[in-house]
């Protein structure tokens, strides 16, 4: 460890970078593909699926409590049935011949090969030796996982872990905050960063009329505004729910020190932007309205 200080700012950097080419092959047509051969073709049950396999044939109640912001109701319909349908080990064996496959089409062979890429993979592994089990499920249960022998497929793992590491203390600090998964949704679509609402009803589960009640009890705690947009509260709620999740995910990058999370960074942002130029995403996937 060179240093227990690093910037909050340039950790988060670092983690939205990597999690954004985590994040691809949720939306590839390669993970429907695979998760289709084994006979789960409703997309709401593959998501389910294949984030949850690490933790076994888990039931509804554990998904719900882990995922935070999807509707109980939602999850409860497709968990634990697709447990039947195929077990979490082909659930994840599937999953990474998805990603291999996405991350060869959207980077290219010679990106995936590269040497770029396998120290990516190398620093990745390394910011996650700092990670901590502790009140931390879905990472502690991917960190039981092996890591894959090719480079980018052992960098989107490592990947993985930084994004559930993260996502695990992030949800601690919306417990804390106060907000409940949809009010975490409404309020951080009012930021302009996260998921439009048509997203939300369709991947989550809820509904516009929950959507309003949602957004109806943010303003009755001065967090929005008539127009549904953050006050001067809102933000600073938001912000400081960045910070906390800032400090609980401190340590890997503290652990792998100020130089190499530029590197990571450099290199990561690399293959976001390479990514998100072959058209990982949605176009319409975030945005307020």
């Amino acid at each position: 460890m060179t240093t227990a200080t690093l910037d909050g700012r340039a950790a988060r950097r670092c983690h939205n970078a990597l999690n954004s080419l985590h994040s691809t092959h949720y939306f590839s047509p390669d993970l429907g593909r695979e998760a289709g051969a084994l006979g789960i073709t409703e997309p709401q049950a593959v998501n389910f699926a294949v984030r949850a396999a690490a933790l076994g044939p888990v039931g509804a109640g554990a998904v719900a409590a882990t995922f935070y912001n999807y509707k109980y109701e939602l999850v409860a319909r497709h968990v634990p049935a697709v447990w039947a349908t195929a077990g979490p080990e082909q659930v994840l064996a599937a999953r990474l011949r998805a990603v291999d496959a996405t991350l060869r089409r959207l980077l290219g062979e010679d990106a995936v090969t590269s040497p770029d890429m396998a120290e990516a993979a190398r620093l990745a592994l390394r910011a996650a030796e700092g990670c901590s089990r502790s009140a931390r499920p879905l990472y502690s249960a991917h960190a039981d996982l092996p890591v894959p022998e090719e480079p980018h497929l052992a960098y989107w793992h490592a990947a993985t872990l930084l994004r559930e590491h993260r996502g695990d203390g992030h949800l601690a600090a919306l417990m804390a905050a106060g907000l409940d998964g949809l009010e975490a949704l409404v309020t951080h679509t009012a930021t302009g960063k996260g998921l439009a609402p048509k997203w939300v009803f369709s991947t989550r589960g809820w509904t516009r009329q929950e959507w309003d009640a949602a957004t109806a009890r943010l303003r009755d705690r001065g967090l929005l505004d008539e127009d549904g947009e953050l006050t001067g509260r809102g933000v600073a709620l938001r912000e400081e729910i960045e910070h906390e999740t800032d400090r609980l995910d401190a340590a890997p990058y503290a652990h792998l020190g100020d130089k190499d999370v530029a590197r990571l960074t450099e290199l990561a942002a690399a293959f976001a932007r390479t990514a998100l130029g072959a058209g990982a995403f949605p176009a319409d996937l975030l945005g307020k309205r």
